[in-house]
């Protein structure tokens, strides 16, 4: 049985307090959410932490609005049964609550928040397991090893991104509001992610996620989330794929598409700009959709860094992305 280490957990009551424990703490400290995934990691002795800053206690961080130019502001502290049960984010950013409502279980999702899962820790199937499976192996690259099992004679771990949210707010345009003891800054999205697995975040010390801003979205906006995974609940993904698209009466207007599950971060996928312009209910074989499965084949090449086959995940690239685009392309 996997035990939980002994240690504190500390309550702050405003972002402002909870910025003063974490530096005071310095690297002793963890950001405590909704705790999925922080509380088994650290049980596998994957996360070091004399103190945990618990953000419960903010009610600055729950919550989400509507804006007056019709963007969307959601609290990080948002658990993700909020965000995909929301009217709000099903209307303005469809593609983000088709992605929620597939992370983990019910239950977890009520726990689980939506900054816990745009900062979830990459994965990896050598990494994400017990000290002694590990130390039986000698480590890795993303703690306390120095080979790659994954890429032989990596210098860079290939840990993959696995949060469900992260390429749906891609497709939006997503800007993140971060706080930390140099002050308030806006981040886009985009800029978050490193190519790194060991180190995929750019977060300055001790910065928080305080908010999520999507822009207005356009007219006709709809969008779809598809998930490769071994079971229907519970599993990160094997591969995911969101796609929003918005159209004008027949004509396809925007366009975006996203993966995960594949890289340290989320890929976009621009050759789906190409579907702009074509009429709705276009036949699957119109060749600017085929242009777009060709390209995610090439693009999304899945490593053998989770688990599942990495020959029958990249078989099924054009299949989920293709799922992907007719569910956005039919949706309602």
């Amino acid at each position: 049985m996997l035990r939980l280490p002994r240690l504190r957990v500390e309550r702050p009551t405003t972002v402002e307090g909870a910025i003063e424990r974490l530096v005071q703490l310095g690297g002793r400290g963890r950001v405590l959410a909704g705790g999925t995934d922080l509380l088994p990691n650290r049980k596998h002795r994957l996360v070091e932490a004399e103190a945990l800053v618990s953000l419960d206690a903010i009610p600055s961080l729950r919550g989400l609005r509507v804006e007056a130019d019709g963007g969307l502001t959601l609290g990080a502290a948002c658990s993700l049964h909020e965000v995909s049960s929301s009217a709000e984010v099903r209307a303005k950013a469809p593609v983000l609550a088709a992605a929620a409502v597939q992370v983990s279980s019910p239950q977890l999702r009520r726990m689980g928040t939506l900054g816990g899962n745009v900062l979830l820790d990459t994965r990896c199937r050598w990494y994400n397991q017990s000290l002694f499976w590990r130390r039986s192996l000698g480590f890795c690259l993303k703690k306390d090893g120095t080979v790659c099992h994954v890429v032989q004679g990596g210098k860079r771990c290939v840990a993959a991104a696995s949060a469900d949210t992260a390429p749906a707010l891609l497709t939006l345009d997503a800007r993140l509001q971060l706080v930390g003891p140099d002050g308030a800054r806006t981040l886009p999205l985009s800029e978050l992610y490193w190519a790194d697995g060991a180190a995929h975040l750019s977060l300055r010390p001790h910065e928080l996620l305080v908010s999520v801003r999507l822009p207005p979205p356009p007219p006709g906006l709809r969008g779809a989330y598809e998930k490769l995974r071994s079971r229907e609940a519970i599993d990160f993904p094997l591969l995911g794929v969101a796609v929003s698209l918005a159209r004008d009466g027949a004509k396809v207007t925007h366009a975006a598409a996203a993966a995960v599950a594949l890289q340290a971060r989320p890929l976009a996928l621009p050759g789906v700009a190409r579907l702009v312009g074509l009429e709705r209910g276009t036949p699957a074989t119109h060749e600017a959709l085929e242009a777009v499965l060709a390209e995610a084949g090439r693009r999304l090449q899945p490593l053998p860094n989770v688990p599942g086959d990495a020959a029958w995940r990249r078989e099924l690239v054009p299949v989920i992305v293709r799922r992907a685009l007719t569910a956005a392309w039919e949706a309602p």
